[in-house]
């Protein structure tokens, strides 16, 4: 982490991440695109995530969530910062020269190399079924279905670990704690996503969240009634009779279930994650 000399109230209390390992400043121009971010709107404009908007242009750079390139070696030639996501991202080469980014995991550094294969040993950065990993070992970039590219534990630092294999299903703990089965034959990359002092940052200031396009969080009781079932009364006030705390949209929050009771893949899980707040 990175700390600076309190020059300002503001930078008094800054610390960010220290990209002391990131090697360019400029991403490969043929795997970045532009485009326009939705900040919390649906098609027709109207706000369904509310505390999004504005924030600096990104250029999106396009990561390889599918690894359909099997088999053949690649060598990391970049580890990058992406504006788009928590964690680092490196440009690899594979043998037959084509190039692609990845999110890279902890303790790779640019000149080291990995290979998608069933086959492959179990190392750092490797690719290989889940029913060839062993119990205990952890995983990042995992597929729920086969050939279905990665779907889970992207963010930095962060990984699931394989803790039971049963019936062609591999038991896999989440980050949420979540324990949930998936396929043994998905796909999963070795190791635990880079940049794990991610959570460890503070901004700061309130300007610095909005150049990332957060904006900002306003308490319900601070609302009139009709923007919010807290709001309203004179000075402060509780929440009065209800049931518990609620959403701006008259939902339950804190500690209640909201996952649909019928969800497709329910079936998928073996343990509940745990709920409310930490």
């Amino acid at each position: 982490m990175k700390k600076y000399k309190p020059t300002t109230p503001s930078r008094r209390q800054l610390v960010t991440v220290s990209y002391s390992e990131l090697t360019t400043r400029t991403p490969h121009k043929a795997l970045t695109k532009g485009g326009k971010r939705h900040v919390g709107r649906n098609n027709q404009g109207r706000i369904t995530t509310p505390h999004k908007g504005g924030g600096h242009k990104r250029k999106y750079r396009e990561i390889d969530f599918l690894y359909n390139k099997h088999n053949i070696p690649a060598k990391i030639e970049t580890v990058e910062y992406d504006p788009n996501r928590s964690s680092f991202i490196a440009l690899v080469c594979y043998h037959d020269g084509e190039r692609r980014y990845v999110i890279i995991p902890q303790k790779m550094k640019v000149g080291d190399t990995f290979i998608v294969s069933e086959d492959a040993p179990v190392t750092v950065g490797n690719r290989l079924p889940l029913e060839k990993i062993s119990v205990g070992t952890f995983v990042y970039n995992i597929e729920l279905k086969p050939q279905g590219g990665s779907k889970l534990a992207r963010s930095a630092g962060t990984y699931a670990q394989v803790v039971a294999h049963d019936r062609g299903y591999a038991h896999l703990k989440m980050p949420s704690t979540e324990i949930r089965k998936v396929s043994d034959k998905s796909y999963a990359s070795i190791g635990e996503v880079s940049n794990e002092s991610h959570k460890l940052r503070n901004l700061g200031k309130a300007g610095r969240s909005r150049w990332l396009g957060i904006r900002p969080t306003v308490r319900g009781s601070a609302m009139n009634p009709v923007d919010h079932p807290h709001g309203g009364g004179e000075g402060r006030q509780g929440i009065g009779l209800r049931r518990g705390p609620k959403t701006r949209h008259g939902k339950l929050a804190y500690g209640v279930k909201t996952r649909t009771p019928k969800k497709y893949s329910n079936k998928n899980i073996v343990s509940r994650r745990k709920t409310g707040k930490r």
